[in-house]
């Protein structure tokens, strides 16, 4: 590197003593001398500036397949964004598709399952009432079978009573002594004989109505059951049949 400042100082120096051409700003210099210090400082320079050189040549082409790299990246980079925006689009509109398919049937099991439900709903009050229509209509026959029962025995008994004093009477009206005797046994024994028949009429009433009463409670009992299945139903969809069964079970 010292061989080039030594050759541009000579160079300056012929410059500066080298003879002017007149009426220019021209001058006259050997040009052996100059030439040769020109070559001087060819060789002297180094190989890297050579190199420095050929790749400032080539600076606007490096810049420019590089700027063509960098603008086929990013095309590619937009593009391989777009295919996966279109794609993850593609596979939420089929997620999205998919669980409304999964949503319509479970709500379409959930409702079938439901009217299912209120069908064997019904179908269990159908048969608890048509129980209880049974069982009243089973009761009733009994305690009027009953009822007629004791009032026939009512009857026969208060005839049996009637007659007895009947004959008891016309024995004693034969006897003038007992007259007074045999109209006071006689009312006594017809007395007697009615007080027995209301008694026996008032068992027969308490009697049916301790029955009527029973069935009352056992049709109250159903009501309540059949309100509570209902009741159910309305709130969750899903009444216990099995407790329903367990009490309409016990109670038959």
């Amino acid at each position: 590197m010292y061989r080039v400042f030594e050759a541009l100082d000579e160079l300056v120096a012929i410059a500066e003593e080298a003879r002017s051409v007149p009426m220019t700003a021209s001058c006259v210099v050997p040009r052996g001398d100059v030439l040769e210090l020109l070559d001087d400082v060819r060789d002297a320079l180094p190989a890297e500036l050579d190199d420095a050189q050929d790749v400032l040549d080539h600076r606007d082409r490096l810049i420019g397949d590089a700027r063509a790299q960098a603008d086929k990246t990013v095309g590619d980079a937009d593009e391989e964004a777009r295919t996966l925006l279109e794609d993850s689009r593609a596979d939420a509109d089929r997620m999205l598709a998919d669980a409304k398919a999964q949503a319509d049937r479970m709500v379409s099991e959930a409702r079938a399952h439901a009217d299912e439900l209120v069908g064997d709903a019904r179908a269990e009050a159908a048969d608890l009432i048509a129980d209880g229509k049974d069982q009243y209509e089973a009761v009733t026959a009994r305690a009027r079978a009953e009822a007629e029962r004791m009032i026939e025995a009512g009857k026969a008994s208060y005839d049996r009573s009637v007659a007895d004093g009947e004959a008891e009477q016309a024995r004693l009206v034969s006897q003038t002594e007992v007259v007074q005797a045999a109209h006071a046994e006689s009312a006594r024994v017809i007395d007697a004989a009615h007080a027995e028949s209301d008694r026996l009429r008032t068992d027969c009433d308490e009697y049916v109505d301790g029955k009527l009463a029973e069935f009352e409670e056992f049709l109250s009992t159903t009501m309540r059951s059949v309100g509570r299945g209902r009741q159910q139903l309305r709130t969750s969809g899903t009444p216990d049949y099995a407790e329903a069964d367990h009490r309409s079970g016990r109670r038959r």
